[in-house]
């Protein structure tokens, strides 16, 4: 019922162009809205990644915090070492924290997927990966590596063993498929060998501690979504 004051007709055209103004403003909220909460996947209005039983490891590595270095060159991947090492140092001697405490992975993708492989591997192949590796040469010799420089003592001017070293102390690798079989390919059509004989050949050849993964860019984001923390070392 319209009141008193708005007894002319002036002033009754006037509220009922507001009030229509309001309600389809009211009814635009709802209608945008509505698409909007439907879209959530989750019963509590907050979307949440599914997870897949090939990232199951993630979650059975212990470890109060979780950390993912991403590393796609040979320098790269250098850097990560030695933040890896300042990463368990730093929570060893400012928190009293473990080695066990921290759950590292470090991930070898595009150019530094070579250095998952082991010392077998680099005598083997070595002028292949490092014509992969963005033409990495030894430190010492200047020549392609017959070992992986960053997982054997003693060499790389302060690098060798790095690696060795912090997957003894439970850092695991995350070494990339895609790569690999990139790699596999140039070493199969310069030796004569099959693309899927290599590949089986480097799976079975990784360093310790490390697992072959679909695609190193996928696990760095699914590192994240089960709760890592992440950085990217080059």
């Amino acid at each position: 019922m319209i009141g008193k004051g708005f007894q002319s007709p002036v002033a009754r055209r006037l509220f009922l162009a507001r009030v229509g103004t309001g309600l389809g403003v009211l009814g635009g909220a709802t209608a945008a809205g509505t698409p909007a909460a439907a879209a959530q996947p989750a019963e509590d209005g907050h979307w949440q990644p599914v997870r897949h039983p090939q990232d199951d490891w993630f979650d059975k590595i212990s470890g109060k915090h979780r950390f993912l270095f991403d590393t796609t060159s040979p320098e790269g991947l250098a850097l990560a070492l030695q933040f890896a090492n300042n990463y368990f140092e730093a929570n060893k001697n400012s928190y009293g924290l473990q080695d066990s405490d921290l759950a590292v992975v470090l991930v070898l993708r595009h150019k530094s997927t070579t250095f998952g492989y082991n010392d077998a591997m680099w005598m083997k192949y070595g002028t292949h990966l490092s014509t992969h590796a963005n033409n990495f040469t030894d430190p010492k010799t200047k020549e392609p590596p017959t070992i992986n420089v960053y997982g054997t003592p003693g060499v790389a001017a302060g690098q060798g063993g790095r690696m060795d070293a912090l997957l003894k102390r439970g850092v695991h690798l995350a070494v990339c498929q895609m790569a690999t079989r990139n790699i596999a390919g140039i070493i199969a059509r310069a030796t004569g060998a099959t693309t899927e004989t290599v590949v089986d050949e480097l799976v079975a050849n990784l360093v310790s501690n490390a697992r072959m993964v679909p695609a190193g860019i996928v696990a760095v984001n699914r590192a994240q979504e089960w709760g890592y923390a992440f950085v990217h070392a080059g």
